[in-house]
């Protein structure tokens, strides 16, 4: 909600808004955090060099079962929580289930997001224009028809998937049955690395420089 919103950052670092200020919480850590996630006051995922939960009270360092840094945190409930990791030995994706982290190799190709509309309908995207698609029981790859480099994925529906990445920002969108290019070169330097939106004609984009900010509506 507006007045409980977390903020990850390097050597450990929580910070937590209360509506009016943000104060530092102790992690319990120092290692690099990237990504957080939650479902409500008592139940929030961090990821980074660790995997750390909070209860409402406390962050705890939770077992993953992975020896690789810890990338992006997601989940379509408390029971159904997703993660990457990976490292130049190859990469991973972790599944939490409500009691234990589990892993899925994925090689040597790693993927930087997830996102999906419900569990099963997950999508996450990473390196070479790789994308797969979780259907509730298996991941399955899809071709997304470029090579570039993809870090940020967001669906408002099945038939509705952005993705963002590209050398020079690149923009995809999913219609329920192919992926296309939307958007391409005209952030030129600046690599797309977040893309979200709060409907299916309200979708934003932002570039890893800070200054591009992009904002649009579906194009089929």
């Amino acid at each position: 909600s507006a007045s409980d919103v977390w903020a990850v950052g390097d050597n450990g670092t929580i910070l937590h808004y209360n509506g009016s200020t943000w104060s530092s919480v102790s992690s319990g850590t120092t290692q690099s955090l990237s990504s957080v996630w939650a479902f409500s006051p008592s139940d929030v995922w961090v990821g980074g060099g660790t995997i750390l939960h909070y209860n409402g009270t406390t962050w705890s360092s939770v077992p993953s079962g992975t020896i690789r840094p810890v990338g992006r945190i997601w989940g379509s409930s408390a029971s159904d929580v997703w993660a990457v990791a990976g490292d130049g030995s190859g990469g991973e994706i972790l599944h939490y289930n409500g009691s234990v982290w589990s892993s899925i190799s994925t090689g040597f190709v790693l993927f930087s997001a997830f996102f999906g509309p419900s569990g099963s309908d997950v999508w996450a995207v990473g390196y070479d224009g790789a994308i797969l698609h979780y259907n509730g029981f298996t991941w399955s790859s899809v071709s997304s028809g470029t090579i570039q480099l993809l870090f940020g994925v967001w669906a408002s529906s099945g038939a509705d998937v952005w993705a963002v990445g590209g050398a020079n920002g690149m923009i995809l969108h999913y219609n329920g049955s192919t992926w296309s290019t939307v958007f391409s070169g005209a952030t030129s330097p600046n690599f797309l690395t977040g893309i979200w939106g709060s409907s299916s004609s309200d979708v934003w984009a932002v570039g890893e420089t800070g200054d591009t900010i992009l904002h649009g509506t579906p194009a089929g």
